[in-house]
């Protein structure tokens, strides 16, 4: 994924961000702007997307396994994200569809390395191997602080994600804001706190830019 694997002439787009910052939103309303457009999208979200991935889901989720190590929630998350790209993801760029999905690879590093502590060129390396090193063309990140993202987030019953601490949500958005500058070229910040449908469409603009700057158009 250092150096991305192209499939076809499909387009990957993944949306990332801490919790409450309105990706799973962002990601519909994305959908449905490039469908505008005439393309054809294919949404995801992770973990899920297949039967696997939404039993895998179910587990990683369920505050009944709060005792769950961070190697075994790494596997579980890169065992579930295995089966959608092969399931969907791959099939659906093949096609030259495009794909969105409300988070990817981006989420391990964030929340697994920068978050739990784990190695992050570990988690690197296994999903690089459980995706074949298939990357995204574009990454949007929607930025919002922890304090309102957990506002948010917590409207309603929190998971086992949700619920931990301040600290670790600190590290997780650190983690992404670091991965962005890391990599200007993919990864696009955007202020989450925006209006949903200024924002909408600001991803929107910016994102069909870089489709037709990838098609040649």
């Amino acid at each position: 994924m250092g150096e991305r694997e192209r499939v076809s002439k499909g387009f990957f787009i993944t949306l990332e961000g801490v919790e409450g910052s309105g990706k799973s939103t962002q990601a519909h309303m994305l959908a449905s702007s490039l469908e505008e457009h005439g393309l054809a999208v294919v949404l995801l979200r992770e973990p899920g997307s297949t039967v696997i991935g939404d039993a895998v889901r179910r587990i990683l989720l369920s505050r009944e396994h709060e005792k769950m190590t961070a190697e075994t929630e790494a596997l579980l998350y890169t065992s579930a994200r295995a089966q959608m790209v092969a399931e969907r993801v791959r099939p659906a760029l093949e096609a030259g569809k495009v794909v969105v999905c409300d988070r990817y690879v981006d989420s391990s590093l964030a929340y697994q390395s920068f978050g739990r502590g784990l190695s992050r060129e570990m988690v690197f390396e296994i999903n690089d191997w459980a995706t074949g090193g298939l990357g995204p063309d574009v990454t949007v990140l929607l930025d919002v602080s922890v304090e309102e993202g957990l506002a948010r987030a917590t409207r309603t019953e929190c998971d086992r994600i949700e619920a931990e601490s301040s600290d670790f949500h600190e590290r997780v958005r650190g983690g992404y804001l670091k991965l962005a500058a890391e990599q200007p070229d993919r990864i696009m910040v955007f202020d989450a706190l925006l209006p949903a449908e200024t924002l909408r469409d600001t991803i929107a603009a910016a994102v069909m830019k870089r489709l037709r700057s990838s098609r040649g158009a």
